[in-house]
């Protein structure tokens, strides 16, 4: 089978690619790099020539309110594009409950990728995963200072980006879903006790203070960021996962 992946020089999408061509696919990998615009339709043909199924990981360069028109422009595109070449399967990598977030900019974003991905032309997947353990640096650093990382209490089942990729691959290379397929980690935290865990691991002497108004995921509320009945369960536990970087 031939699959392009758009964004698949990232951390996803490089992966994914690996993982695809070690399962026997002919996979192009997609990107600014290599001289595919998705907000101008450059390249975009030429990628997707022969293509069966299209999984696009990409991202919009900033999360405030310039991203919702970053994801309308490229998904528009990218469906354009996809039509004109006969591609059959379309796949997105979204974020679970992402439709239930609307304060957030970036999420209101990634809805709209999928309400023009369901109404489009082309027979699609959707996959939404739960925060990446790879992402709780950058977390931490938004509210961080030298003796203190401030963080809510905001439920979250983080998952290990090995994981999101083998979803993605099965989920590239099988019938168009139809839908949405949910995939999360195997455990539940809060986000301040995710960061106690990351800082012990690490010898990192700063203290975690629970603060409700600290850093974006403050404004999540309830449990939403929880994948759910149904979920794909990943097999990694976030300890484990830790321990193997110590």
């Amino acid at each position: 089978m031939k699959i392009t992946v758009i964004g698949g020089t990232g951390l996803i999408g490089s992966r994914l690619v690996s993982r695809l061509r070690e399962a026997g696919h002919e996979v192009v990998a997609a990107s600014l790099s290599s001289g595919v615009d998705l907000l101008t339709g450059t390249g975009l043909d030429q990628v997707l020539e022969g293509a069966e199924t299209v999984v696009n990981v990409t991202n919009s360069p900033t999360f405030d309110e310039a991203s919702p028109e970053f994801f309308r422009t490229t998904m528009g595109n990218l469906l354009a594009a996809g039509e004109r070449a006969g591609v059959r399967h379309q796949v997105i990598l979204s974020i679970v409950g992402v439709d239930q977030v609307p304060q957030l900019d970036y999420y209101r974003a990634k809805t709209l990728q999928e309400e023009l991905l369901r109404k489009g032309p082309t027979p699609y997947s959707i996959v939404r995963a739960t925060q990446f353990f790879e992402f709780m640096d950058p977390v931490m650093s938004w509210t961080a200072d030298d003796d203190t990382v401030r963080l809510p209490a905001t439920p979250v089942q983080p998952i290990a980006a090995a994981d999101v990729v083998a979803a993605l691959a099965d989920v590239a290379t099988a019938p168009p879903l139809g839908g949405t397929l949910n995939v999360a980690g195997p455990d539940v935290f809060t986000l301040d006790e995710l960061g106690r865990l990351t800082l012990s691991a690490r010898q990192d002497p700063r203290t975690v203070v629970t603060d409700a108004q600290a850093g974006m995921f403050a404004a999540v509320t309830g449990d939403v960021l929880i994948a759910g009945d149904g979920a794909r369960l990943a097999p990694t536990h976030y300890e484990d996962w830790l321990g193997d970087r110590a």
